[in-house]
Protein backbone atom coordinates (compact mmCIF):
# COMPACT_ATOMS: atom_id res chain seq x y z
CA UNK A 1 0.00 0.00 0.00
CA UNK A 2 1.06 3.66 -0.98
CA UNK A 3 -0.17 6.61 1.12
CA UNK A 4 -0.26 10.04 -1.07
CA UNK A 5 -0.99 13.49 0.03
CA UNK A 6 -3.09 15.38 -2.72
CA UNK A 7 -4.22 19.18 -2.05
CA UNK A 8 -6.78 20.44 -4.42
CA UNK A 9 -6.43 24.58 -4.57
CA UNK A 10 -8.28 27.51 -6.19
CA UNK A 11 -5.48 29.97 -6.60
CA UNK A 12 -7.18 32.72 -8.31
CA UNK A 13 -4.60 33.39 -10.53
CA UNK A 14 -1.90 34.24 -7.93
CA UNK A 15 -3.58 37.74 -8.63
CA UNK A 16 -3.75 38.41 -4.45
CA UNK A 17 -0.47 37.21 -2.41
CA UNK A 18 1.82 34.65 -4.23
CA UNK A 19 4.15 33.95 -1.51
CA UNK A 20 1.00 33.07 0.85
CA UNK A 21 0.03 30.85 -1.92
CA UNK A 22 3.13 28.71 -2.02
CA UNK A 23 3.77 28.90 2.02
CA UNK A 24 -0.02 27.07 2.22
CA UNK A 25 1.00 24.54 -0.35
CA UNK A 26 4.30 23.84 1.56
CA UNK A 27 2.87 23.57 4.65
CA UNK A 28 0.02 20.91 3.80
CA UNK A 29 3.06 18.37 2.35
CA UNK A 30 1.97 17.67 -0.37
CA UNK A 31 2.62 14.50 -2.93
CA UNK A 32 0.37 15.87 -5.82
CA UNK A 33 -1.01 19.47 -5.98
CA UNK A 34 -4.40 20.02 -8.59
CA UNK A 35 -4.61 23.95 -9.26
CA UNK A 36 -7.71 25.54 -10.29
CA UNK A 37 -7.43 29.41 -12.06
CA UNK A 38 -3.64 28.40 -12.28
CA UNK A 39 -2.38 31.87 -14.15
CA UNK A 40 -3.24 31.84 -17.64
CA UNK A 41 -2.08 35.39 -19.27
CA UNK A 42 0.79 37.36 -18.84
CA UNK A 43 3.88 35.35 -18.10
CA UNK A 44 1.78 32.10 -16.82
CA UNK A 45 4.18 29.41 -17.90
CA UNK A 46 6.97 31.76 -15.39
CA UNK A 47 4.56 32.28 -13.11
CA UNK A 48 3.23 28.37 -12.78
CA UNK A 49 6.86 27.29 -12.42
CA UNK A 50 8.15 29.95 -9.87
CA UNK A 51 4.78 28.59 -8.22
CA UNK A 52 6.20 24.69 -8.58
CA UNK A 53 9.21 25.45 -7.68
CA UNK A 54 8.95 27.60 -4.98
CA UNK A 55 6.66 24.43 -3.20
CA UNK A 56 9.92 22.09 -4.29
CA UNK A 57 7.07 20.35 -6.81
CA UNK A 58 7.53 20.39 -10.78
CA UNK A 59 4.54 21.08 -13.39
CA UNK A 60 3.75 17.78 -14.21
CA UNK A 61 0.39 18.67 -16.49
CA UNK A 62 -1.85 21.52 -17.58
CA UNK A 63 -2.32 24.13 -20.54
CA UNK A 64 -2.85 27.74 -20.67
CA UNK A 65 -6.51 28.03 -21.65
CA UNK A 66 -8.86 27.08 -18.72
CA UNK A 67 -6.38 27.66 -15.93
CA UNK A 68 -5.80 23.95 -14.78
CA UNK A 69 -2.31 22.40 -13.85
CA UNK A 70 -1.31 18.70 -11.81
CA UNK A 71 2.06 19.65 -9.67
CA UNK A 72 3.87 16.55 -8.53
CA UNK A 73 6.38 16.28 -5.44
CA UNK A 74 9.72 14.45 -5.67
CA UNK A 75 8.56 10.95 -4.84
CA UNK A 76 6.22 11.37 -7.95
CA UNK A 77 7.46 10.13 -11.31
CA UNK A 78 5.13 11.22 -14.20
CA UNK A 79 4.32 8.39 -16.84
CA UNK A 80 1.56 10.84 -19.00
CA UNK A 81 -0.07 13.90 -18.92
CA UNK A 82 -3.08 14.64 -21.25
CA UNK A 83 -5.07 17.54 -21.11
CA UNK A 84 -8.72 17.72 -22.79
CA UNK A 85 -10.92 20.82 -23.69
CA UNK A 86 -14.90 20.20 -22.68
CA UNK A 87 -17.98 21.30 -24.92
CA UNK A 88 -17.65 24.84 -25.63
CA UNK A 89 -20.63 26.35 -24.15
CA UNK A 90 -21.47 29.97 -26.11
CA UNK A 91 -20.61 32.84 -23.66
CA UNK A 92 -19.03 31.21 -21.31
CA UNK A 93 -15.65 30.17 -19.76
CA UNK A 94 -13.80 27.28 -21.51
CA UNK A 95 -13.85 24.32 -19.14
CA UNK A 96 -11.46 21.66 -18.70
CA UNK A 97 -9.55 18.65 -17.70
CA UNK A 98 -5.80 18.06 -16.16
CA UNK A 99 -4.61 14.75 -16.36
CA UNK A 100 -1.22 13.47 -14.92
CA UNK A 101 -0.60 9.50 -14.43
CA UNK A 102 2.28 9.21 -11.76
CA UNK A 103 3.74 6.46 -10.06
CA UNK A 104 4.61 6.82 -6.56
CA UNK A 105 6.68 3.74 -4.23
CA UNK A 106 5.43 1.38 -7.27
CA UNK A 107 1.81 2.48 -6.86
CA UNK A 108 -0.22 3.98 -10.38
CA UNK A 109 -2.80 6.87 -9.64
CA UNK A 110 -4.57 8.81 -12.42
CA UNK A 111 -4.54 12.78 -10.96
CA UNK A 112 -6.90 15.20 -12.44
CA UNK A 113 -8.13 18.95 -11.98
CA UNK A 114 -11.21 20.30 -13.06
CA UNK A 115 -13.23 23.38 -12.89
CA UNK A 116 -16.96 22.91 -13.78
CA UNK A 117 -19.05 25.85 -14.64
CA UNK A 118 -21.02 28.60 -12.83
CA UNK A 119 -24.30 27.82 -14.31
CA UNK A 120 -26.24 24.63 -14.19
CA UNK A 121 -26.76 22.81 -16.84
CA UNK A 122 -23.31 22.82 -18.82
CA UNK A 123 -22.09 21.94 -15.22
CA UNK A 124 -23.86 18.72 -15.19
CA UNK A 125 -22.57 17.96 -18.79
CA UNK A 126 -19.24 18.21 -18.28
CA UNK A 127 -19.16 16.49 -15.19
CA UNK A 128 -20.64 13.68 -16.87
CA UNK A 129 -17.68 14.14 -19.90
CA UNK A 130 -14.93 14.18 -17.07
CA UNK A 131 -15.90 10.91 -15.80
CA UNK A 132 -15.69 9.38 -19.35
CA UNK A 133 -12.43 10.60 -19.82
CA UNK A 134 -11.08 9.25 -16.75
CA UNK A 135 -12.65 6.17 -16.79
CA UNK A 136 -10.75 5.68 -20.27
CA UNK A 137 -7.71 6.42 -18.68
CA UNK A 138 -8.31 4.59 -15.53
CA UNK A 139 -8.37 1.52 -17.76
CA UNK A 140 -5.56 2.59 -20.35
CA UNK A 141 -3.09 2.67 -17.66
CA UNK A 142 -5.39 -0.05 -15.11
CA UNK A 143 -4.61 3.06 -12.30
CA UNK A 144 -6.83 4.17 -9.75
CA UNK A 145 -8.40 7.80 -9.94
CA UNK A 146 -8.04 11.49 -7.61
CA UNK A 147 -10.44 13.86 -9.33
CA UNK A 148 -10.30 16.93 -7.45
CA UNK A 149 -11.81 20.19 -8.41
CA UNK A 150 -13.94 23.49 -8.05
CA UNK A 151 -17.21 22.20 -8.81
CA UNK A 152 -19.26 25.52 -8.57
CA UNK A 153 -21.85 23.79 -6.44
CA UNK A 154 -22.12 22.23 -3.26
CA UNK A 155 -23.05 18.53 -1.97
CA UNK A 156 -26.63 17.63 -3.19
CA UNK A 157 -26.49 19.94 -6.83
CA UNK A 158 -26.66 17.65 -9.99
CA UNK A 159 -22.97 18.20 -10.56
CA UNK A 160 -21.56 16.63 -7.20
CA UNK A 161 -24.13 14.24 -6.97
CA UNK A 162 -22.62 12.69 -10.24
CA UNK A 163 -19.50 12.75 -9.46
CA UNK A 164 -20.46 11.54 -5.76
CA UNK A 165 -22.10 8.43 -7.02
CA UNK A 166 -19.31 7.62 -9.37
CA UNK A 167 -16.36 8.42 -6.66
CA UNK A 168 -16.15 8.50 -3.22
CA UNK A 169 -16.80 12.39 -2.21
CA UNK A 170 -13.81 12.28 0.11
CA UNK A 171 -14.74 15.01 2.82
CA UNK A 172 -18.05 12.78 3.55
CA UNK A 173 -16.15 9.77 3.24
CA UNK A 174 -13.36 10.36 6.07
CA UNK A 175 -14.17 14.41 7.67
CA UNK A 176 -10.86 15.65 8.48
CA UNK A 177 -10.33 19.35 9.58
CA UNK A 178 -13.37 21.69 7.95
CA UNK A 179 -15.77 20.99 5.34
CA UNK A 180 -16.20 24.56 4.18
CA UNK A 181 -13.84 26.04 0.91
CA UNK A 182 -15.31 29.49 -0.38
CA UNK A 183 -14.72 32.08 0.50
CA UNK A 184 -11.76 31.89 2.75
CA UNK A 185 -12.34 34.81 4.44
CA UNK A 186 -16.18 33.60 5.42
CA UNK A 187 -16.11 30.01 4.14
CA UNK A 188 -19.95 29.01 4.22
CA UNK A 189 -20.20 26.78 1.48
CA UNK A 190 -18.32 23.52 0.16
CA UNK A 191 -17.72 23.48 -3.59
CA UNK A 192 -14.12 22.09 -3.88
CA UNK A 193 -13.91 19.05 -3.59
CA UNK A 194 -11.70 15.35 -3.83
CA UNK A 195 -13.79 12.24 -4.96
CA UNK A 196 -11.52 8.89 -5.15
CA UNK A 197 -12.39 5.88 -6.84
CA UNK A 198 -13.49 2.72 -4.31
CA UNK A 199 -10.10 0.89 -4.88
CA UNK A 200 -8.51 3.61 -2.29
CA UNK A 201 -8.99 4.12 1.06
CA UNK A 202 -9.68 7.98 1.84
CA UNK A 203 -7.60 7.94 5.57
CA UNK A 204 -8.90 11.79 5.65
CA UNK A 205 -9.81 14.88 3.88
CA UNK A 206 -10.48 18.29 4.76
CA UNK A 207 -9.48 21.89 5.03
CA UNK A 208 -6.50 21.98 7.16
CA UNK A 209 -6.43 23.90 10.66
CA UNK A 210 -3.30 24.43 11.49
CA UNK A 211 -2.96 27.82 12.54
CA UNK A 212 0.30 28.14 10.37
CA UNK A 213 -1.39 27.43 7.23
CA UNK A 214 -4.99 29.50 8.15
CA UNK A 215 -3.33 32.77 9.00
CA UNK A 216 -2.37 32.64 5.47
CA UNK A 217 -5.52 31.70 3.92
CA UNK A 218 -7.28 35.29 3.38
CA UNK A 219 -3.78 36.66 1.77
CA UNK A 220 -3.48 33.92 -0.30
CA UNK A 221 -6.83 33.34 -2.44
CA UNK A 222 -10.46 33.13 -1.88
CA UNK A 223 -10.61 30.01 -1.77
CA UNK A 224 -9.35 27.17 1.02
CA UNK A 225 -7.25 24.21 0.11
CA UNK A 226 -8.66 20.70 0.60
CA UNK A 227 -6.12 17.94 1.53
CA UNK A 228 -6.98 14.53 1.11
CA UNK A 229 -4.69 11.78 2.81
CA UNK A 230 -5.07 8.84 0.22
CA UNK A 231 -4.16 5.26 0.90
CA UNK A 232 -3.18 3.29 -2.75
CA UNK A 233 -3.95 -0.48 -2.33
Amino acid sequence: MTNVRVVSYNVRALRDDADAVARVIRGCRPDLVCLQEAPRFLRWREKRQRLAEACGLMVAAGRQVAGLAVLAGPRARVLHTEYHLLTRVPRLHRRALAIAVVEIDGSRLVAASTHLDLESTPRRAHAGQVIALLDRVRRSFSAPVVLTGDINEEPGGPAWGLLARTFQDAYSVAPAGEGDTYSAGDPKERIDGVFADQAITVAGCGVPTDPALTRDYVAATDHRPVVAELVIR
